[in-house]
């Protein structure tokens, strides 16, 4: 007997709803414009640095043996750019949210989390055993109601993003944070798509906002062109993660390569001001393009993601497809990664598009859309 028969059935009604994910060939960089990658800066390209001594891998958790000179250097440049006492590499964003959240809550505490956080902030508060009180998207006051009503909590935390993967928004941070302070809750902040696109020296939307959150949890895959994510706060969250983070305690470290080279992906980062610049242009002109299309971008989003509803899963499928016979890379995004109803073109702009590049596209737009 076959013991996993059901899972083909399950793929095939996945395939009748439309919802099925085919892994993509890989886009032929010389034939398809990619509009959908998180890579903003444009340094995903950029070669690794070749310093003779460097290790290529860890070769246990950090824990063991697994710590190198090149994590405690990259530790330090993040906190310097953050404005915080230290950072600590994970491995992955969703590693990092994950075993943050899930280390930091507790039974008995409550967690107050977006509707539309993303999945890795969603499973940490699940594995975490607290209770979770999901409020609406961006909905300051339903935040403040969920905090007077876990008054009685063990401690009570707030969970957001501070540009929004999906949707392209950011919440009211000064209100969060001062909602925070005033009910006595941790304010947790994933700033993954902001950080190198938003604040002074690229710090962020809480750095712009002037908001210090108790936990910040970046990313080095997105705007950094690398791989592998960092908790930044405390010097005390450091040691605590270090201890309890199972996502961090049971993994490898990261390459000391990618460490090192996140050092000099930081520097470049924070003095980069001509791409944050360049960025914004192109993301102004995809956006009034693909508007005068009649494109329906969600209302709310801003910077650099695009999100282009089309309702339904096949119809967003459909347009991708389209897409891709013009030229230009959009993948579909469908549920359950965004709610029923909200099937959509993620866009992305990046500052490595020329002035032609984005007309190309929106030729390929306007194309697709006949």
């Amino acid at each position: 007997m076959d013991a996993l028969r059901h899972l083909q059935d399950e793929l095939s009604e996945m395939e009748r709803a439309g919802l099925l994910r085919t892994p993509p060939a890989a886009p032929a960089s010389d034939r398809l414009l990619v509009l959908c990658s998180n890579d903003y800066l444009g340094y995903a390209g950029l070669a690794l640095p070749s310093e003779v001594g460097t290790a290529s891998g860890a070769g246990a958790s950090r824990l063991v043996s697994g710590t190198h000179e090149a994590h405690l250097m990259a530790e330090r440049e993040l906190a310097a750019w953050l404005s915080v006492e230290a950072t600590l590499l994970f491995s992955s964003g969703y590693a990092a949210n994950v075993g943050t959240v899930a280390a930091l809550a507790r039974p008995g505490d409550v967690v107050v989390s977006d509707a539309l956080n993303h999945a890795s902030l969603i499973d940490g508060c699940r594995l975490s055993g607290a209770t979770v009180e999901v409020v609406g998207h961006v909905d300051v006051e339903a935040v403040e109601g969920a905090l007077v009503r876990a008054r009685g909590a063990r401690r009570r935390w707030v969970v957001t993003e501070s540009l929004f993967s999906m949707d392209g928004d950011t919440p009211d941070l000064p209100r969060l944070r001062e909602l925070c302070d005033r009910h006595d809750a941790a304010l947790i902040v994933d700033e993954a798509h902001a950080l190198g696109v938003f604040g002074p020296r690229g710090a962020g939307l809480c750095a712009e906002a002037g908001v210090r959150p108790d936990v910040l949890i970046g990313t080095l895959g997105k705007s950094l062109g690398l791989h592998g994510a960092f908790v930044a706060g405390s010097s005390t969250l450091r040691t605590y993660l270090w201890n309890r983070a199972r996502s961090f305690v049971y993994s490898t470290g990261i390459s000391p390569v990618v460490a090192l080279a996140a050092v000099e992906r930081v520097r470049r980062a924070a003095a980069d001001d001509p791409a944050r610049a360049r960025l914004t242009m192109i993301t102004r002109r995809l956006r009034s393009g693909l508007l005068a299309l009649g494109a329906e971008l969600l209302p709310g989003s801003s910077g650099p993601i695009l999100p282009w509803l089309l309702k339904s899963p096949g119809a967003a499928v459909e347009m991708s497809r389209r897409l891709a016979s013009e030229g230009v890379l959009v993948q579909a995004i469908r549920p359950p990664t965004v709610p029923a109803g909200t099937s959509r073109l993620r866009i992305v702009a990046n500052a490595s598009l020329s002035e032609s590049d984005v007309e190309r596209a929106l030729a390929g737009f306007r194309e697709a859309m006949r």
